[in-house]
């Protein structure tokens, strides 16, 4: 039978003896670790900050996150980190040293100042009171913080919103300019052709007039020609060619004025080309209706009453009988 021999650590908390190397292993023995100062303040915020009411996974987070510095560094990580998308996760702890490698001087350590911090008290009314005041200070301005944030990002976009809406206002403003310079210019063209068609027919009326002339000119007296001391001026005389007098023609106008009467009884004037299509006045009525038409409209005229339709919108002004002016009315489709 082996002798056991027993030896006992001078300073070790443990009033167990340890044995030697050459008896048989103790069955039965147990080493129980004594946390120190740092855990006991570390359970003291986490049991503060589940009683404030938050859950024991959050609680456990910002004690962690913050070094155990307090209470209000734990509620002020808490209130910065509500919104993460793994706050309610639980905490992986960090894999600590096995017990028997600590060494017996920090056991002891630990253990006297376990003495010395295990008779805090538990909070009182009044800390739990003011701590939950802190908590509710927190959170509203936290929740001041994100309003105001929320307040400028609206404002942002709506500044966004009110910029694109005036470049979208230039872009259809200079779309329209276009438009107009285009008709325009047509309306130019279309008034040069008419007078140089004007001249090429007043040019072949001349030659007419002249091959008239020379051809009976000779052969033809003018037995109506007024007496030498008729009053009317030698440049009235009619031509030998012409003996009788050709009817007087037509007027013909080149511009029309269109009044145009609106769904609210106002009204819009505009001299328009007589050869311009009605097309023009639709598109001059909606360019210039205030604040834009609501929908679709008609034209027509009171006396006689006539509604114009989509095929009259390409017919010039002149052949619409509305020279050398006209009064239209809107009416709703």
């Amino acid at each position: 039978m082996h002798d056991v021999i027993r030896t006992t650590l001078p300073e070790c908390p443990f009033s167990a003896p340890v044995e030697s190397a050459h008896s048989p292993p103790l069955s039965g023995c147990s080493v129980t670790w004594l946390p120190g100062a740092a855990e006991m303040s570390e359970s003291s915020a986490l049991e503060s900050l589940i009683e404030m009411g938050f859950s024991p996974n959050r609680a456990q987070k910002a004690v962690a996150a913050t070094g155990n510095q307090g209470i209000e560094s734990a509620m002020d990580w808490l209130m910065e980190h509500e919104d993460d998308p793994d706050i309610d996760e639980p905490l992986v702890p960090d894999v600590k040293e096995d017990v028997s490698e600590q060494d017996p001087q920090t056991m002891e350590t630990g253990s006297e100042e376990m003495d010395t911090s295990s008779g805090r008290s538990p909070l009182t009314e009044e800390e739990k009171e003011r701590q939950t005041k802190r908590m509710m200070e927190l959170i509203a301005q936290k929740q001041q913080e994100r309003e105001e944030r929320e307040k400028r990002e609206r404002i942002d976009q709506e500044i966004q919103r009110r910029k694109q809406g005036q470049e979208l206002a230039v872009i259809r403003q200079k779309m329209q300019e276009q438009e107009m310079q285009k008709a325009a210019e047509e309306r130019r063209r279309e008034k040069q052709e008419e007078r140089m068609a004007r001249e090429r027919v007043r040019e072949k009326i001349a030659r007419d007039k002249a091959e008239r002339a020379k051809r009976y000119g000779g052969a033809t007296s003018d037995p109506i020609s007024p007496p030498a001391e008729s009053p009317l001026p030698a440049a009235s005389t009619p031509s030998p060619s012409s003996p009788v007098q050709e009817p007087p023609t037509k007027k013909e106008y080149d511009q029309c004025r269109i009044q145009v009467r609106l769904l609210d009884g106002t009204a819009l004037s505009q001299t328009f080309r007589a050869r311009e299509q009605l097309a023009a006045v639709r598109l001059y009525v909606e360019l210039n209706w205030p604040g834009g038409p609501e929908g679709p409209f008609n034209l027509l005229t009171s006396f006689p009453r006539r509604v114009f339709t989509e095929e009259d919108m390409e017919k010039p002004l002149q052949e619409l009988g509305l020279v050398p002016s006209a009064v239209l009315i809107v009416a709703k489709k």
